[in-house]
């Protein structure tokens, strides 16, 4: 059989920081940033891909970070719930973060990290205006697209609270809204 390479070096920058580590070809991001880079912010939730509890950025998009080969992400960027505020201490919170502590919008809290990631990408992909399944058609192509309740409650319909916090949530996105 020969000398089969399990292993490759990769580079992530993750929350502004570079990293490079040997990876296992099977390790998926989630268990590198739990694991090897201490950030338990995500959480292993469903281990499919199902739940969101894993959301974090990838290059500015979100991601089930469970389902994700830390090797096919070689030169990318990752950003976590750690490291949205962009300060790099974690000193002065994120708006969403604020939002979520304002309107209470967790209750157990394990999923948070995943709705904050993914309402960050949610806001992002509006701006961009990237349309989602209720986003009007008539809407011009490429403009930003308007956040309101039901753009907001679709956008992160792939993210699951088993404590049922999803109106605290919406309010907490809208909350942000620029």
């Amino acid at each position: 059989m020969g000398n089969l390479q399990h292993h490759s070096q990769t580079t992530l920058r993750v929350n502004g920081k570079p990293h490079t580590l040997t990876v296992d070809h099977r390790r998926v991001l989630l268990d590198l940033l739990r694991e090897d880079l201490d950030l338990t912010g995500a959480k292993k939730g469903c281990d499919h891909g199902q739940c969101g509890a894993c959301t974090v950025l990838v290059d500015g998009r979100r991601v089930n970070s469970c389902l994700l080969f830390a090797v096919a992400l070689d030169g990318c960027e990752v950003t976590t719930v750690e490291g949205l505020s962009g300060d790099g201490g974690g000193e002065e919170p994120h708006p969403l973060q604020r939002a979520f502590l304002e309107r209470d919008a967790f209750q157990c809290g394990y999923c948070t990290p995943g709705q904050i990631c993914s309402a960050a990408g949610v806001l992002a992909e509006a701006a961009a205006g990237h349309p989602s399944h209720v986003t009007d058609p008539a809407a011009p192509s490429g403009e930003p697209v308007p956040l309101n309740r039901e753009e907001i409650r679709e956008r992160l319909s792939g993210n699951l609270c088993r404590c049922g916090a999803y109106p605290r949530i919406a309010e907490a996105v809208e909350d942000v809204i620029p």
